[in-house]
């Protein structure tokens, strides 16, 4: 005679509790992340160099001046922009679109007999 021995049984359209909220969870945690991903990609950016250059120059940016540089930047975006020039308040910035990065910062005193390359756009805000 053969004995029979049950391991488990099966639901149909049941998931257990513990499994729902996990996924639950999981879901919630990646739409976090994506949201702040999303948050970093519109943010501006300094390289190093580029911060060094602001404290060497003397250039301080207002939270304003800042914001004024992002909407730049999504203006070259939206043109095809990659690398560009802006000219802002008497300060040059060299920003890769792309990345959102500041690469350089140049002041005024700085800014006469300056030739600009690997640019391909330009823009003078105010």
């Amino acid at each position: 005679m053969i004995d029979r021995k049950m391991i488990g049984h099966l639901q149909t359209n049941q998931i257990p509790p513990n499994l729902t909220n996990k996924n639950h969870s999981l879901s919630k945690q990646h739409k976090n992340q994506t949201f702040e991903k999303l948050l970093q990609d519109e943010m501006l950016h300094f390289s190093h160099h580029a911060e060094q250059r602001l404290k060497q120059r003397g250039i301080q940016l207002q939270p304003d001046q800042i914001q004024k540089i992002n909407n730049a930047i999504n203006n070259a975006s939206a043109k095809g922009a990659k690398d560009s020039l802006i000219l802002f308040d008497n300060t040059a910035f060299i920003v890769n679109i792309k990345n959102r990065t500041v690469v350089t910062a140049i002041d005024s005193n700085s800014l006469k007999d300056h030739v600009f390359t690997k640019i391909d756009s330009a823009l003078v805000i105010k």
